[in-house]
């Protein structure tokens, strides 16, 4: 399977909300850094961070909160998916939509690292912040 294969099964996962199969291309060294000025800014290892720190804190926190895939770009031993996120926060009802680019890194056949990339505001100011 190529680097861009893995990418696209966690993407088709993540359409099904199978969580289990978006986490699967994770190892216990991978890196997953959400955006500064996200609401879940950080950098987490492993699947087990990804999942707490990531996505049960999006279940927590919003409706309908899910990314379209617009583009895939392989780069050899880069991935990039470009799309948007959109959702409706629980707490205060308002709903967003945000560009968004995934960068996905491989080492060695390996998925070595996650990076978000995101228009951060609208989602802020979906959570409350003004």
């Amino acid at each position: 399977m190529s680097n861009v294969d893995i990418i696209a099964a966690h993407y088709d996962a993540s359409d099904n909300g199978d969580l289990a199969g978006m986490l699967a291309p994770l190892g216990p060294e991978t890196t997953w850094t959400e955006a500064a000025g996200f609401p879940y800014a950080g950098t987490y290892v492993g699947p087990e961070e990804v999942r707490e720190n990531v996505f049960d804190a999006i279940a927590r926190d919003w409706d309908g909160y899910a990314f379209t895939l617009a583009e895939l770009l392989d780069a050899g031993d880069a991935v990039i998916g470009l799309g948007s996120y959109q959702g409706k926060h629980r707490e205060t009802g308002r709903s967003f939509t945000a560009r968004v680019a995934h960068v996905w890194k491989f080492d060695g056949g390996k998925l070595a690292s996650f990076e978000q990339i995101v228009d951060s505001a609208p989602v802020v100011r979906a959570a409350g912040a003004r």
